[in-house]
């Protein structure tokens, strides 16, 4: 998959350091996978959540921090469309 754009993650970590490893370790999952639909994302990342319009929610670092992207399955290409903390 393309990922469009982490300077968006790069911007997060500066203000947020502690969710840097942890985001870096979904850019790189996601880099490797090939989902051509929904289903492939929640079978790769079981605590995705699956919403309309092909976007996900993604939890980072033990669900500190949601991530949601919009996805283009026919390109194979993420959108960061929010990156933001979230209380447990």
């Amino acid at each position: 998959m393309r990922i469009l754009s982490k300077s968006t993650l790069k911007a997060f970590w500066k203000n947020y350091p502690d969710s840097k490893t942890a985001l870096e370790a979904w850019h790189k999952e996601v880099l490797k996978a090939d989902w051509a639909t929904p289903q492939e994302v929640k079978a790769s990342v079981g605590n995705a959540s699956i919403l309309k319009g092909n976007r996900v929610v993604f939890n980072i670092k033990g669900n500190h921090y949601r991530l949601i992207v919009k996805i283009n399955y026919s390109y194979r290409v993420v959108y960061i469309c929010f990156i933001g903390t979230h209380s447990p």
